[in-house]
């Protein structure tokens, strides 16, 4: 069973730990050297526990970590936006990523906006086709100044034509 947990600041090692695989893999399209400890720079997570906007996730299949979503919430006039998703490479391909990914959407209802880098064309296919079926195909995308590929839709308009 896959289930989302919120990270704790007490937690925040672990969150570290799955992030250097995340960066390991991430590095394939945007490259990143290592610092002088063997280790990727972390990223700085004190918004996760600061700001009542960001929520920071472990996906646990059963009791083991199979990954973890960063996701800003909306705002005023801002939608909400997954900023980090990862499933180690293992559990790729197994559904998890997309029924992770619907559970984010039911959780943060209202106006979504995800992005990819130009380059990660296994990313661009997973949220085109996580998107386009939990839509029904109601969403735009776009790609924007920086090259990335925008996906945006609503939650609430969906849910109100199904």
């Amino acid at each position: 069973m896959i289930s989302l947990i919120r990270v704790k600041k007490d937690e925040e090692a672990v969150l570290h730990n799955l992030m250097q695989f995340y960066i390991y893999e991430f590095n394939k399209y945007i490259p990143l050297k290592l610092e002088m400890n063997g280790s990727y720079k972390n990223f700085n997570l004190e918004r996760y526990w600061d700001d009542p906007n960001y929520h920071a996730y472990f996906v646990k299949l059963h009791e083991e970590y199979i990954g973890f979503a960063l996701v800003a919430s909306s705002a005023e006039n801002s939608p909400n936006v997954i900023e980090e998703f990862f499933i180690i490479q293992k559990y790729k391909g197994h559904g998890y990523g997309k029924e992770v990914a619907q559970n984010l959407f039911n959780m943060f209802p209202g106006k979504w906006r995800i992005s990819q880098i130009e380059k990660n064309l296994p990313a661009k296919a997973f949220w085109r086709s996580v998107i386009s079926n939990y839509t029904n195909g109601k969403f735009e995308e776009s790609i924007d100044e920086n090259q990335r590929t925008i996906q945006v839709f609503d939650t609430m308009e969906i849910n109100q034509t199904s």
